[in-house]
């Protein structure tokens, strides 16, 4: 049968078609592939024939207001293994091993990993220099030691919880270190070489090194000096009254900025594994919680100024207690203090008087202002772990509560929320954003590339109200229950605070005290606040007998520090017969030193150097000192008035 040409030119043609659609597709694909698709497969190729090493970037420094190192980093080189390259796997277990005093069949079961590139962790992570050469000396197929470093902390245990620590792997496990640890970790870098596929090195390839971006340097609002002065003063208090434990916090009260914070016990970041962990996880500033006892009636006095709800030269008469709701609320002096004006009120830290303060508020204003004072709610402190303390809740609160939180009971607070608060009363009523960020620098520049400004939330009361508050508290100072934080010239306030511990059943414990002062300096512009607080001191269970003079040590060294000028319209103290007088250094210099002695002069002398005329002498001329305090002269040939 003849079949039909155009049947024929038809079937070729179709034939034609179809090779054609398919030259089509085979070249649309293959042009997908390598326009679309090509860098991914080349990347993806790469990754089958490179193996990366990596290296370790520098974690950020992290240095004080004035630039001084409170965290650094040291070399401390770790050791890799790429199980491929390993020719003898036994051997090579075995020499690191002695080496790195591991157990060798766990160092085996690592380097025998079905893995490009394996850890030998925790064994061979930050050694030593010396026993890093001793590897790499070694040339063992398959082992590496690459350049790693570890956290050094210069000044041992300072602001240990402040700081925090970081882990292995120098991640931030605590404190700053935790908070911002995204910002001083840095981007790891490597060292890229090709490989076949089973991961041995191709002869002849080419390394290629992708350097590490180190961590932004973090300066903090903390000064290493004041820092120093008052972990000194705790160390003092831990070792003469034996407490459970105590802490302290120095805050600038105009920025929020944190000058020092601390607490005892501590530990060294460096070495946290061999503290308890209940020591290095509990910051008490930010996370201890209890009644404030009278440190808190602060903030009951400054509502009731602010609500033109007393005159402070208006009288009230203690009798010793107040009958409030069917309870009788004792004052801490047996009899009461009789009559008195509420500036002595304040002075002598009388509950009664306080009572008769927040019956004046009620209670839906004290609570509100309590509340804008920054209790019952985080600080906001850059810092984790941060407690928020406990208020009544406001279907709970009768007369009796009303009365007891007036002078500080039945509440909880921290200690942060209180340094917050008071920083407010005296201010100028701006409630501040307690924080430790500064400012950010650049590791290469050594630079600042962000500042980190100061946040006021609100204002909780007005200059006039603060300007009162100020006053009220130098007078507790000068003449009321805080007198041993008197520093002559430097214009102190504060005010006391001791609160009974509350046990497990809800109930006080007898002879169990958390005794507290705060303090400012200098009254008229305060320039620091700080406060202390000891749980528990053995024998002493008073505030301003235990916690006062802390705070008075802290301040007097601070103030100096900082270059601040005394006043002259100080507050005088009141004279108690317990007490030393002040007294002014009379001027010695070029006295001839027989004359001094044979004179009617009845102070204390501390003679240093040879000769007869006095040439220099400590406490200078004019400087006021408690009486008896001995006056240190240095002695030389001669020389005249003023020189």
């Amino acid at each position: 049968m003849r079949v039909p040409h155009s049947f024929v030119r038809r079937r070729l043609f179709a034939a034609l078609l179809v090779m054609t659609l398919v030259f089509l597709a085979l070249f649309g694909r293959l042009a997908y592939v390598q326009l679309i698709h090509g860098d991914w497969l080349v990347e993806r190729a790469q990754d089958l024939w490179t193996r990366n090493i990596p290296f370790e970037p520098q974690r950020g420094r992290i240095v004080d207001r004035n630039g001084d190192v409170l965290v650094d980093n040291v070399s401390a080189p770790s050791v890799m293994a790429i199980p491929a390259q390993i020719k003898n796997p036994a051997e090579t277990a075995r020499t690191l091993a002695r080496l790195l005093q591991a157990s060798e069949q766990e160092i085996y079961r690592k380097i025998t990993k079905r893995e490009m590139i394996v850890r030998l962790s925790p064994e061979g992570r930050k050694i030593s220099e010396e026993l890093a050469r001793k590897i790499q000396g070694l040339r063992l197929p398959g082992i590496v030691v690459v350049e790693d470093s570890k956290r050094h902390y210069p000044h041992g245990s300072l602001a240990a919880h402040l700081l925090g620590f970081t882990g292995i792997d120098n991640q931030g496990l605590s404190g700053i270190e935790l908070v911002y640890d995204e910002q001083l970790s840095g981007t790891p870098g490597y060292v890229s070489f090709s490989a076949n596929a089973k991961g041995e090195k191709l002869p002849g390839g080419n390394d290629r090194y992708t350097p590490p971006q180190d961590g932004m340097e973090l300066m903090l609002t903390v000064d290493r000096t004041i820092q120093s002065v008052l972990e000194r003063e705790l160390d003092q208090a831990m070792a003469q009254y034996q407490p459970e434990n105590a802490l302290a916090i120095a805050m600038d009260p105009r920025t929020g900025e944190i000058l020092g914070m601390s607490s005892r016990p501590t530990f060294r970041p460096d070495r946290y594994q061999d503290t308890d962990p209940q020591i290095y996880n509990r910051n008490l500033p930010i996370w201890k919680t209890y009644e404030p006892g009278s440190t808190f009636k602060i903030i009951t006095l400054a509502a009731a100024l602010e609500e033109n709800k007393v005159d402070l030269k208006d009288s009230f008469f203690d009798p010793g207690y107040a009958e409030v709701g069917g309870a009788r609320l004792r004052c801490w002096r047996s009899g009461g203090h009789g009559s008195q004006t509420y500036l002595e009120v304040v002075e002598n830290s009388c509950n009664p008087g306080f009572v008769s303060l927040g019956q004046r508020l009620g209670k839906d204003t004290l609570f509100r202002y309590i509340r804008q004072f920054g209790f019952g709610r985080k600080t906001g402190i850059d810092l984790s772990g941060e407690a928020r303390g406990i208020l009544f809740a406001p279907d709970r609160i009768g007369p009796v509560e009303l009365a007891t939180t007036s002078f500080g009971q039945g509440v909880s607070v921290t200690p942060i929320q209180q340094v917050t608060a008071v920083s407010a009363a005296i201010n100028g009523g701006k409630l501040m954003e307690p924080h430790l960020a500064k400012g950010w620098i650049d590791p290469k520049t050594g630079k600042v590339v962000k500042e980190i400004p100061p946040r006021m939330k609100r204002r909780v009361i007005s200059e006039e109200t603060s300007r009162e508050v100020r006053r009220a508290l130098e007078s507790v100072v000068a003449k009321g229950t805080g007198r041993r934080a008197f520093i002559d010239g430097y214009r102190v306030g504060g005010k006391t605070g001791t609160a009974q511990k509350v046990g497990p059943n809800g109930r006080y414990l007898p002879n169990n005290h958390i005794v507290s002062f705060i303090g400012f300096a200098p009254a008229d512009d305060p320039r620091i606040v700080v406060y202390v607080a000891v749980d528990n001191p053995k024998g002493v269970q008073f505030g301003g007998v235990v916690a006062a003079p802390i705070v008075r040590n802290i301040l007097d060294d601070s103030l100096r520090y900082l270059g601040v000028k005394k006043r002259k319209d100080q507050i005088p103290p009141e004279s108690v017969p317990t007490e030393e007088p002040y007294v002014t250094v009379p001027d010695l210099i070029g006295e001839h030193v027989d004359d001094i002695r044979t004179s009617l002069f009845s102070e204390p002398l501390e003679v240093v150097g040879k000769g007869k005329v006095v040439i220099n002498q400590l406490p200078k001329p004019g400087q006021r000192v408690k009486k008896g305090t001995p006056i240190r002269i240095y002695l030389g040939d001669k020389t005249t008035k003023g020189d």
